[in-house]
This record gives C-alpha cells, sequence and structure tokens, in this order.
C-alpha cells in the first residue's frame, strides 16, 4: 500500500476498514468504500471541490458518451506503457470516476487509485467503481509515498507539480489532458465578441522529459440538455448570460468542436 498519512506521512495500513499509522492517527473506510484523508485543517473551505450538482450534471453528460474517444485514448497510452505490469496508477482530479473506471479495465494487473478534493465526487466514484481505490484527498498535498507510483493522469487537475515529481517513480510516466486550439470554440462564439484559440500549453515539468504528444479532435452533436451539461463544466458557464443558457436549453440540436492535447512525460 502506497498512501501515507496526511498527517505524519507515515505510510497507513489498512485494518479491516480502517488505515492507520504508527502514530496512531486512523481514517475510517466509508460504507461506498473510499476514504477520506483530507484533514479539516487541509479544506480551505467547508465544501471544497464541485457541489453535487455539477457533479450529476456532468455524470449525466459523460455517460452520454460525447467524451468517449477521450476516455479511450486514455486507456490506450497508458496500456501501452503498462499494460501487463503490477502498477500503482493515480488519476488526479477524478471527479466521479468515468475515466478511472476505464483506465482500470486497460491495465488489469495494476492498481488503480482515484484522488479528488470534492466528498460528493468521491462517493459517486466509490459506489459505481469497486475496482478502483478512491480518496478524497488534496492535489497539493499527495497522499502517497515517494516514489510510490508508476503513473499520474492529469486530466485538466490543479496540481502542485512538486508533489507529482515526488511521488512518480523513476522512469514512470505522467500524462496530462489539456484543452486543444479549437476546443468548445462554438461556446466561445455565443459569449465572446471574438473567438480566439486556445494556446498551446507551453510546459515543462521538472523531473519529467516530454516523450509523445498527440492531439485528438472531432464534432459532437448535442441536444438542448447535453448542451447545457457541458456549459456548466466548463470556465465559460461563469462568463454565459441568461439568453446563453436559454439559447442553448432550447436548441434541437447543437453541434461543437472537441479538441484535446495529450502529452505524456517520463521521470528522469
Amino acid at each position: 500500500m502506497s498512501l501515507i498519512c496526511p498527517l505524519c506521512q507515515q505510510h497507513l495500513h489498512q485494518q479491516a476498514n480502517s488505515f492507520r499509522c504508527d502514530a496512531g492517527h486512523q481514517f475510517d473506510q466509508a460504507k461506498e468504500g473510499y476514504v477520506n484523508l483530507l484533514p479539516v485543517q487541509h479544506k480551505g473551505s467547508k465544501e471544497p471541490g464541485d457541489s453535487a450538482e455539477m457533479l450529476l450534471a456532468r455524470r449525466v453528460f459523460l455517460d452520454a458518451g460525447h467524451y468517449q474517444p477521450l476516455r479511450d485514448s486514455v486507456a490506450q497510452h497508458l496500456a501501452q506503457r503498462l499494460n501487463g505490469k503490477a502498477a500503482q496508477v493515480l488519476d488526479i482530479g477524478c471527479g466521479e470516476g468515468y475515466y478511472t473506471a476505464t483506465m482500470a479495465q486497460a491495465l488489469p494487473q495494476a492498481q488503480l487509485f482515484g484522488l479528488d478534493v470534492a466528498k460528493a465526487a468521491i462517493r459517486m466514484a466509490a459506489k459505481r467503481y469497486r475496482a478502483v481505490k478512491f480518496c478524497v484527498a488534496s492535489s497539493q498535498r499527495l497522499p502517497f509515498a515517494d516514489a510510490s507510483l508508476d503513473s499520474i493522469v492529469r486530466i485538466y487537475a490543479p496540481c502542485n507539480e512538486a508533489e507529482l515529481s515526488r511521488v512518480v517513480k523513476a522512469g514512470g510516466y505522467l500524462l496530462t489532458v489539456t484543452p486543444g486550439p479549437h476546443h468548445l470554440q462554438q461556446f466561445k462564439a455565443l459569449i465572446y465578441r471574438e473567438v480566439q484559440l486556445h494556446a498551446a500549453e507551453e510546459k515543462a515539468y521538472e523531473g519529467f522529459r516530454q516523450v509523445e504528444q498527440h492531439n485528438l479532435r472531432y464534432e459532437m452533436t448535442l441536444n438542448g440538455a447535453e448542451a447545457v451539461s457541458l456549459l456548466q463544466m466548463t470556465p465559460f458557464a461563469w462568463r454565459a448570460r441568461e439568453e446563453v443558457w436559454q439559447t442553448l436549453a432550447a436548441a434541437d440540436t447543437f453541434s461543437c468542436d472537441a479538441d484535446f492535447m495529450l502529452t505524456l512525460w517520463q521521470r528522469a
């Protein structure tokens, strides 16, 4: 077990339905199967992360299959590097577990962990996907031992880059997903006077080298309710005027581009 205590950083040992460290700190496993490793002093707010309403909208949208090409591509990238290995893989900012579960299917010999700061998200994930070990925790303080993970997947999630390099083994991988230039540009056209393409993320992760990059772009055709759900999942929701929401809700169909950049990094 690669989990560590968020209070003293000693290894956690599972005893029945609890996780304990040698210092005596104990974290009970919830009935859904997840463990809460987010101490109150690390929360930052009463209920950090996405709300239950946002999570339900996201699950409905994802279950409709509109991001399935991205989900399958992420799983395939991992399988090409880790298939057949007893690897330990973390999905950081896993939400309700849509991507994590498919990673677990693609890597049957691996142990998949899903981490999110939102307790509601982890509860939803753990109830549906029993093959994954889920935990409530902060991406700024990963509850994993040094050099204990073979891979981390980061799909849009915030992170502490020093923590990524701390927990990934030498030779291990970091797979990131960021918006491609044309991602959801049709939403932008409804909200902004001038539509600007997403700038390419110019990023280097200390301790990692880039080994592969792949662009995934395709058109989605949504009904009105799905378009509203997708807008709720994006940062554009904060800038959308009421008439934008009404236009989308009334639409029979709404076509927009999905455009993602998948980048694979390897730990030195």
